[in-house]
């Protein structure tokens, strides 16, 4: 498991660097560090602008999906589109998602990556996104992200359980 993990975590940092190479050159955003990794990216603010602007390609998302603890279902309820949709999607040449859904895969990225962080292992983290919480309205975290305002407050939770404040 380890070395698939190892594996994963290349392929996205190359990903990252691919991805960026283009929207340096499309967006004439200029990045200091070209060696990115994937958790540099997701820190940068004014990158994930102009990444969303330029929309998220298809290969970039898979690698982002493969870190999450989301279901096609899920993705495509995330996205606004059908699990068709999603599959169709695939298999099209360059494909890249639209700005809507590039910044919804940015945000779920985002939460997936602080989640990991926060929790010891990534079951905990799953398990947590699927119980209602009392301080989330109890709400099931899971069922939050459905839109950015639900995310901030995910979100902000995750941070308070890092901090060891507890609802």
């Amino acid at each position: 498991m380890g070395a698939v993990k190892i594996k994963s975590g290349i392929a996205i940092d190359k990903a990252v660097r691919v991805f960026v190479n283009k929207v340096e050159r499309d967006r004439g955003y200029t990045l200091i560090n070209k060696n990115i990794t994937y958790d540099e990216f997701l820190k940068n603010r004014m990158l994930i602008i102009h990444s969303i602007r330029e929309g998220i390609p298809y290969e970039f998302f898979n690698l982002i999906k493969e870190r999450t603890p989301f279901n096609e279902e899920d993705w495509a309820s995330f996205l606004g589109i059908s699990t068709k949709s999603l599959q169709r999607n695939k298999v099209k040449v360059n494909f890249v998602f639209k700005s809507l859904q590039s910044e919804k895969i940015l945000e779920l990225a985002e939460v997936t990556s602080l989640g990991k962080d926060v929790f010891d292992t990534e079951e905990q983290f799953y398990l947590w996104l699927n119980i209602p919480s009392f301080a989330l309205g109890n709400l099931k975290p899971i069922e939050l992200l459905r839109d950015s305002y639900g995310k901030e407050m995910v979100i902000n939770e995750l941070s308070k359980i890092d901090q060891g404040v507890f609802v």
